[in-house]
């Protein structure tokens, strides 16, 4: 009898350490299923950013920064045929507003390859990137046409790939037109508007930039200027010709500027704390 409850009592034994192996075996694949999960929704939820916003925030790199597309036309107050590809202000503006107010997210890079579109959309996003503390850099690649020479030069710095195009053009109007001459004084104004953005966010100079918008002879059915990268560059529209790692690296660096201006600040407030 004894003999038999010694043999139970191993029996049971060894079944509790095979239960608990089992068990911690399954938690353990639970935690690696759950962290997989968690991996597969950010990858997902980034997949999902980047097809109905056209940006993303990378996480892996140096520094957390977003990466924001202006693609196709600038949509504005009307609704664009919906076989042209448009960027939506109503979409732009309020994610740029969540950048800035998003103090993880370090830099900002734009990506442009746009054909123009809505003069007042375009402004008021290039008004916006242009009054951003968080640090900014473009990349012109394919094109920044009409509007889109404002929005690449809103960004603390500018970069444009060599077969990138920009073209130079007054502002056009589609639709029905008064000839009297409010309507010319509203031209105007407008362009005037323009110039002044980007020369203030810029090189080139006021006049030069007229220059190039009323040039006669090189466009076929309008009158301006198509620039390439080189003479962009050199034109003083964009800072520098580079490509995408180029924008990276010098985004990086200014990341790394403002942290140390941002912690020199800091010290001098405490210093001129501890002497009042």
């Amino acid at each position: 009898m004894k003999k038999n409850k010694d043999e139970n009592y191993i029996y049971d034994k060894e079944n509790e350490i095979k239960y608990k192996i089992a068990e911690y075996k399954n938690n353990n694949t639970n935690e690696e299923d759950a962290d997989d999960e968690s991996e597969d929704t950010e990858q997902n939820g980034n997949l999902d950013e980047i097809y109905k916003q056209g940006s993303v925030t990378t996480e892996d790199g140096k520094h957390k920064i977003h990466c924001l597309t202006i693609v196709g036309q600038v949509e504005g107050h009307y609704i664009l045929p919906s076989q042209n590809k448009t960027t939506k202000y109503e979409h732009v503006i309020p994610m740029l507003v969540a950048i800035e107010q998003d103090t993880s997210i370090e830099g900002l890079l734009i990506i442009l390859n746009t054909v123009g579109g809505d003069v007042e959309a375009g402004l008021a996003i290039s008004e916006l990137i242009a009054g951003m503390k968080t640090p900014t850099v473009s990349l012109v690649l394919g094109g920044g046409h009409s509007i889109g020479v404002p929005l690449a030069v809103s960004a603390d710095y500018s970069f444009i790939v060599p077969s990138a195009t920009m073209t130079v053009h007054p502002v056009r109007m589609n639709g029905l037109m008064l000839g009297v001459p409010q309507t010319l004084s509203y031209f105007d104004k407008m362009q005037e508007r323009i110039t002044n953005f980007v020369v203030d966010n810029s090189n080139i100079s006021a006049e030069r930039f007229k220059e190039l918008m009323m040039t006669s002879g090189e466009l076929v059915m309008d009158i301006g200027t198509v620039l390439d990268g080189e003479l962009a560059v050199k034109e003083g529209l964009i800072d520098e010709i580079g490509g995408i790692h180029e924008a990276v690296e010098k985004l990086y660096g200014m990341i790394d500027r403002s942290k140390k201006e941002e912690k020199s600040d800091k010290d001098a407030q405490i210093n001129r704390g501890d002497k009042e």
